[in-house]
């Protein structure tokens, strides 16, 4: 995955998974597709506080008030990083050197939670401002964007990606 909108969009949804179960967050993305504005990130920047309260006020969406707020926050550091590289998709591709990570993993139980590249992505952006981006959360961003091929070698789609 490269779009910077998409990419915006799995950092929200990452960070607002942390501590709940995926599929919670996969029956409210299409809530929050609409709440944070299609995920427009240069819209999200300029949330205010009636904005955030109307989020917050979102059955919808998880109304967690750190999350909410990590979002807003992470949309004026994702536009700093844009300035600076082009494009947010330049720089985060660079923790793999522009390619996925292959893994071969036997088994659910092999494939780590997070790893030494997700360590230094985390560290990075939270350098940069962000919020929400531990190295768990950064590394299940790496696998839901294709960063990382963390598919068991007897998956039908572990071949599939390796393309």
């Amino acid at each position: 995955m490269h779009s910077d909108k998409r990419l915006f969009e799995f950092l929200i949804l990452e960070g607002a998974q942390a501590g709940l179960s995926w599929i919670t967050v996969l029956k409210k993305r299409a809530a929050y597709r609409v709440a944070f504005d299609k995920f427009d990130f240069n819209k999200v920047a300029t949330y205010e506080e009636e904005k955030i309260q109307s989020l917050l006020n979102n059955p919808g969406i998880i109304r967690n008030k750190l999350k909410i707020r990590a979002a807003v926050k992470n949309a004026h550091a994702f536009i700093k990083v844009r300035e600076e590289f082009g494009t947010f998709n330049k720089y985060i591709w660079q923790f793999t050197e522009h390619k996925t990570i292959q893994n071969s993993w036997k088994t659910l139980k092999d494939i780590p939670a997070n790893t030494e590249i997700s360590d230094r992505m985390s560290k990075d952006l939270k350098k940069r401002g962000f919020t929400f981006v531990g190295s768990t959360i950064c590394y299940a961003f790496m696998q839901a964007t294709g960063m990382v091929n963390d598919h068991t070698l007897d998956c039908h789609r572990y071949n599939e990606l390796r393309g």
